[in-house]
């Protein structure tokens, strides 16, 4: 039997091909898993579980036949999607999870995070993203009426584009020194995440001893898919 790991499809009405690639994916592959996980930024935004967004209502359909049919689906939240909540939970079956969080996988333990925490060089990110995650600013915000959480979202998301092509790519992806700490504080000497869109494996020694750093890439041209067994990790592309 395989867990599955995917993150960072950003579903959206306006690339309906990738939810698509998703339906099948959890009506073929997923259905033989031992478990389904989600490190985040499935959909490109969530403004609250009381969005009826009928493209997310089609995945949140999609999801609960899965977990119907007994594969157990985990979510944790990314930086587009963090205010899915507990109706959300409800209507797909999907646990959610907190960042970060380690599980054993075949008797190895491994730290899952959706990756964005440990960006620590982006000092203006991390400004907004503790922010968001303040538990007070998020009640805040599910309290707006819900065309105001949208237009906020549309301009957030404007935002967080023209700053992505303002800086540096080394300062927007996940400091080296930040993830060996949070795997040195975990106790363990393999990770797992997403967020950068940068699909590759990392190895390089902690505590004198060997570790790697598995990164998911996203969804855009073709899907991303780590499948783990008895055997290990193994990151591979899922074609369009």
């Amino acid at each position: 039997m395989t867990t599955l790991f995917i993150s960072d499809l950003h579903l959206d009405a306006e690339r309906p091909e990738i939810a698509d690639q998703l339906k099948t994916f959890l009506k073929t592959e997923a259905v033989d898993a031992d478990a389904l996980y989600i490190l985040g930024d499935l959909f490109e935004s969530w403004v609250g579980d009381d969005d009826p967004n009928p493209h997310y209502a089609t995945v949140k359909i999609a999801l609960r036949t899965l977990v119907s049919r007994g594969v157990p689906v985990y979510f944790m939240h990314g930086n587009r999607d963090f205010a899915i909540g507990e109706v959300f939970a409800q209507e797909t079956g999907v646990k959610i999870l907190p960042d970060p969080l380690v599980v054993e996988l075949y008797g190895e333990n491994v730290l899952l995070s959706h990756g964005d925490a440990y960006c620590t060089d982006d000092v203006q990110y991390q400004t907004i993203r503790k922010m968001t995650r303040d538990p007070e600013w998020l009640k805040m915000m599910l309290k707006k009426p819900l065309q105001e959480r949208l237009a906020f979202a549309a301009k957030a998301r404007a935002a967080s584009a023209a700053h992505g092509g303002a800086i540096n790519e080394k300062i927007a992806d996940v400091n080296q020194r930040a993830i060996e700490r949070a795997m040195l504080e975990n106790n363990v000497d393999t990770m797992l995440h997403g967020h950068t869109h940068r699909p590759a494996t990392h190895r390089f020694t902690l505590d004198e001893e060997p570790a790697s750093r598995i990164v998911l890439g996203d969804w855009f041209e073709q899907g991303s898919v780590v499948r783990w067994d008895k055997n290990g990790p193994k990151l591979c592309e899922l074609a369009r």
